[in-house]
């Protein structure tokens, strides 16, 4: 990987998460790592991103980026025209559950983890699991905090959305759901 392409890369990134990485309950905080941990992962596996394309890795690595990309549209869409946000996308103010967020919580954090993994099936490697997997893990702590900052915000009806969709993948099981931190 080339680190001076990951360092320049990592400033807008940093730019951005800054107030967040004050906060380390908040989502912003655990996302900045998803963030780099996703831009490490693109840039160590640049270079194969074309080889052999219709190997079985490569064709599981192009549906986890397509799935992605239509997610992240999606979500987006749904929380412009629905969340009525006052600023930024993350400042909305109904709670969206239409669409993607119908069957799962987090339809931008799992556009992520979909493009997380589509990256890695790109390259298998040992320095693209460890990536992968901070990415993984990095995402599931955002979503946790956010889950925890949602229910202070919207109340009873988060709760409901809780109690009925996945917090990923839509019919896949998951543990119970729980805040994050919340009496830490």
């Amino acid at each position: 990987m080339n680190l001076a392409l990951f360092l320049l890369a990592s400033v807008p990134i940093l730019v951005l998460s800054w107030p967040s990485l004050r906060r380390p309950r908040s989502h912003g905080f655990f996302r900045f790592f998803a963030f780099e941990s996703l831009l490490g992962l693109a840039l160590l596996n640049l270079g194969v991103w074309f080889h052999q394309p219709w190997s079985g890795l490569q064709v599981v690595s192009w549906l986890f980026l397509l799935a992605s990309a239509f997610l992240a549209l999606h979500a987006f869409a749904l929380l412009r025209k629905l969340g009525r946000p006052t600023g930024a996308i993350e400042t909305t103010t109904v709670l969206v559950t239409s669409g993607a967020y119908r069957y799962i919580r987090h339809p931008l954090y799992a556009s992520l983890l979909y493009f997380g993994w589509g990256v890695f099936f790109k390259d298998t490697s040992m320095e693209s699991s460890i990536l992968v997997g901070l990415a993984s893990i990095s995402l599931f702590l955002t979503a946790k905090a956010e889950e925890t900052e949602n229910l202070a915000k919207f109340g009873a009806e988060y709760t409901a959305l809780m109690a009925r969709t996945k917090m990923f993948v839509p019919l896949l099981s998951s543990p119970k759901n729980r805040t994050f931190m919340a009496d830490a």
